[in-house]
């Protein structure tokens, strides 16, 4: 098999973020985004605050109560009708990506953007006390599913003026930790597939990759993994939803490309990296 040969590379600026409260000042209205995991704390205000600013969201979650939830929220608020996406990463296959893509080709005709947030914790422990089913559940939900996702609608997206994916990482893939077991290591290879999926778009103009570690936040999955903490001291994950609002508006490809620590965004603190080396 022939690959295409290698480009030279420029160095990749670190990107200018905006302040947290940006979301305002932008519109929009018009862009059709996916939000996977969009039942879950942080999905939740992400698809709410892109609704919010007239975006048409598509709330991906694996149950149909909660994701109509999510749905009656922002047309109570005024949003977009959205569309509903029940699938369950754990069970999904090729032709589940391949029907949502089509059905989302027959709507809309392409699609402006993809957050990636959905997210399966597993059980934390010594190597030695994980179970080996529950490993492919996550590889299957965690690393499977967001490569299936993508991998269907790069054709939609290609067809946007200018489309944008963002992935949500975590500081136990970024920094692996003991314990961590089946999570640590599937959050590690999103981060890979953001860092490869990035190097592979470098050269299509239209076509955006940044990835987000958002840091301890009050958020569902945080309560599971630090019962004894005061979350009260966290912040709420609507504070995260401006960043990703701002991810996903109109921007140009030399803007994107970027690792985002958002704990470091919040405090005003440098927050972006190079996502590719």
């Amino acid at each position: 098999m022939n690959f295409p040969r290698p480009v030279p590379r420029h160095p990749h600026p670190i990107v200018n973020l905006p302040p947290p409260d940006i979301a305002p000042t932008i519109d929009l209205r018009d862009r059709v985004i996916v939000v996977t995991g969009a039942t879950g704390g942080l999905g939740s205000a992400v698809a709410k605050a892109l609704a919010a600013r007239g975006a048409t969201v598509v709330l991906h979650g694996r149950t149909l109560a909660r994701i109509e939830s999510v749905y009656d929220q922002i047309v109570a608020a005024g949003g977009p009708e959205p569309v509903i996406l029940p699938l369950d990463f754990a069970r999904a296959g090729g032709d589940d990506f391949a029907n949502v893509s089509a059905a989302l080709e027959s709507q809309f005709q392409r699609l402006d953007g993809l957050v990636h947030t959905a997210a399966m914790l597993g059980s934390l422990g010594p190597m030695e006390h994980q179970s080996f089913d529950a490993w492919l559940a996550l590889l299957r939900v965690n690393v499977a599913a967001p490569m299936g996702m993508t991998r269907a609608v790069i054709p939609l997206l290609a067809r946007a003026p200018d489309a944008a994916v963002v992935f949500t990482l975590d500081d136990r893939g970024v920094a692996p930790r003991a314990y961590w077991g089946g999570y640590g290591v599937t959050k590690a290879a999103v981060a890979a597939l953001a860092r490869e999926l990035a190097d592979e778009w470098e050269n299509r103009p239209n076509l955006r990759v940044d990835a987000v570690v958002p840091g301890p936040i009050r958020s569902p999955m945080r309560g599971r993994t630090h019962p004894g903490e005061d979350r009260s001291r966290l912040p709420a994950p609507e504070a995260l939803a401006p960043l990703y609002v701002h991810l996903l508006r109109g921007r140009a490809k030399a803007d994107s490309g970027a690792l985002i620590d958002a704990g470091a965004w919040l405090s005003g603190s440098p927050a972006s990296s190079p996502l590719v080396a």
